[in-house]
């Protein structure tokens, strides 16, 4: 049992990751290299796509894969309301409103129900939907998909929390069979670290081209595709024919996710094991505490043990508990203030009032969850959660 602090969530680092950016270092590349396309090409396999594209963040993955598709000006993309903001802020950046949508009070995610109400308010403006596999939990993305559909718009998966998660088939997250893309988030508190990094995925290799340029200044290098046909004659010669933004992947970062990438299976079982000892120690506290919502039908390989507390009933605020855990030496998170309650949002589109993002909202707090807890350690959490409840 660990005797320090346990945060919410950290990262897992070995001595084989250290050595991989070692070696890095020492090598002709730090900024984009043969790392990053190696990290590309093993990503790609581990998820079942046939194209994956690296990039700096998963906030540059979503603008990238918005922008990709179409996004723009006079348009809006339907983002849930409990996910954190770079869902909805990459569609700002395309310079395209927000219509925020409900989502299930247990779950947290978007559903077909939810998707079209929001639809009904985009007023036949909607271009993509971005539902969000929150926590790692995969959204109903067959339904969401096929209402999309029906409405010709695009949909892109925000997977920041889902790598190693299955879907209703067992397909990994990110193969894609739904959606025109997913994207992937290695901030060091996920299930993969790079530092900062992100990765999309996509079937369709008009998409991925896209992507591909746009994340290094929208500039093309090949000669065949060069409008100034004497370029192709002149090794210095590049052309910029997009806009584009250095959203670039360094070799340094790569080089750490592919190491960590070796040990997805390990990391995924360990999260996966933490997540059922939590679900057995927190047995005898219901109704008061509940255990993380799922879908029965997938497998999640959780990011997030957010577990659903009655405050009401406890006779404590949030605010309290978190202190009280602490205190006990147990960091814990709140995932995530609904987008609509930020103030960016509201004097853009005014006060909205989602009942599922509220009561989702009202009793959600993650409890640390990462590979390196002990076995003993979610137990230690669940006392000390008892303790502080006074149960």
């Amino acid at each position: 049992m660990s005797d320090g602090f346990l945060p919410y969530g950290r990262q897992w680092i070995d001595d084989d990751d250290i050595a991989a950016v070692t070696a890095c270092l020492t090598s002709d590349y730090l900024t984009t290299g043969p790392r990053v396309t190696a990290f590309e090409a093993a990503f790609a396999q581990a998820v079942s796509a046939p194209h994956a594209l690296s990039c700096h963040s998963a906030t540059a993955g979503l603008h990238l894969a918005y922008d990709a598709l179409g996004l723009g000006p006079g348009d809006c993309a339907i983002v849930p309301a409990l996910t954190f903001v770079a869902t909805a802020n990459a569609a700002r950046y395309c310079g395209a409103d927000v219509v925020i949508a409900d989502v299930d009070p247990d779950t947290g995610l978007m559903t077909p129900d939810t998707l079209a109400e929001a639809l009904e308010r985009s007023q036949s403006r909607a271009r993509l939907i971005a539902p969000v596999h929150l926590a790692g939990v995969a959204c109903d993305m067959p339904a969401l998909s096929a209402l999309a559909r029906d409405h010709g718009l695009s949909v892109v998966e925000d997977a920041s929390h889902a790598v190693g998660s299955l879907d209703e088939t067992g397909t990994p997250v990110g193969a894609c069979p739904h959606s025109d893309a997913a994207v992937f988030s290695f901030h060091p508190v996920k299930t993969l670290a790079c530092g900062e990094g992100g990765m999309v995925t996509t079937r369709d290799p008009e998409t991925a081209d896209r992507v591909a340029h746009a994340r290094s200044h929208g500039v093309v290098r090949e000669p065949g595709r060069f409008e100034r046909s004497e370029g192709a004659t002149e090794p210095w010669w590049y052309e910029m024919q997009a806009l584009g933004w250095n959203y670039r992947m360094p070799d340094i970062n790569a080089a750490l996710g592919l190491s960590q990438l070796n040990k997805l299976s390990r990391f995924a079982e360990r999260r996966r094991l933490l997540t059922q000892l939590y679900d057995d120690a927190l047995s005898g506290l219901a109704p008061l505490v509940q255990p993380p919502a799922g879908r029965a039908s997938v497998d999640p390989c959780r990011h997030l043990y957010n577990v659903r507390i009655n405050f009401d009933a406890a006779g404590q605020s949030r605010a309290d508990v978190m202190d009280a855990l602490r205190a006990r030496g147990v960091g814990t998170q709140v995932h995530y203030i609904p987008v609509h309650h930020q103030p960016y949002y509201k004097a853009l589109y005014g006060e909205q009032t989602l009942p599922g993002a509220e009561r989702h909202y009202a009793r959600t707090l993650s409890l640390p969850l990462y590979p390196a807890m002990s076995d003993e350690d979610p137990m230690r959490v669940v006392s000390a959660l008892k303790a502080t409840l006074g149960l």
